[in-house]
């Protein structure tokens, strides 16, 4: 956590949020008393729901897409 005063807030307003960015923590102090604090934003909230437990519970049957494939091309070339 970096503390600075309102004139080197001022100064070094780039090098300050820079930091920020790279996830510390600037409090800004007036006469040796908190007066703001810069963080970094809240990441952005999910927009899809997960679906990985959904995932995992689906199950193939037959034969695998590569397989598929294989298959599919081999009679296209006449190789069965």
């Amino acid at each position: 956590m970096l503390e600075v005063n309102v004139r080197e807030a001022r100064r070094q307003l780039a090098s300050l949020l820079d930091a920020v960015e790279a996830g510390d923590e600037v409090v800004i102090t007036r006469r040796g008393k908190r007066v703001a604090r810069l963080l970094p934003p809240e990441p952005p909230p999910r927009q899809f729901p997960d679906l990985s437990e959904f995932r995992k519970r689906i199950t193939s049957r037959g034969e695998s897409l590569y397989e598929t494939l294989m298959r599919m091309r081999d009679e296209e070339r006449g190789e069965e």
